[in-house]
């Protein structure tokens, strides 16, 4: 199982490379500032504050316009891998999309975009 985590990071760390690479120079500058990590599944804690344990990513910290207001955590985005994967149904093409969604879902987030903004701009 482990070279096959290796595996997902080091595909799911490309994708997340090539959308930064495809952002427009201003957003790509802001993007690429904020920490990305990855897990395999949200963990025990998580769950307990409510986070479904079959989350694709999670945007934690104060948004891009709040940032440095006192925030006890700092901004990132995690994307947990085993998740897209099954999600993916375990096909590599299906996970480069899935994560892609993913990341992009999270730093509209970072970005302030609300539920509703990201579904308009088909990252829901």
């Amino acid at each position: 199982m482990a070279s096959d985590w290796t595996k997902l990071q080091a595909q799911a760390r490309r994708e997340v490379d090539r959308v930064l690479r495809s952002l427009p120079k201003p957003l790509q500058e802001k993007a690429r500032n904020l920490p990305v990590t990855f897990e395999r599944q949200p963990n025990d804690a998580l769950v307990a504050e409510g986070i479904e344990w079959d989350t694709l990513g999670l945007f934690v910290g104060p948004a891009y316009a709040e940032e440095g207001h006192g925030s006890p955590m700092p901004s990132q985005i995690i994307l947990y891998l085993e998740n897209i994967w099954d999600e993916a149904d375990e096909d590599h093409e299906i996970f480069a999309e899935e994560v892609r969604t993913t990341f992009l879902h999270e730093l509209g987030h970072y970005l302030g975009l609300d539920e509703d903004g990201l579904f308009d701009r088909g990252l829901d």
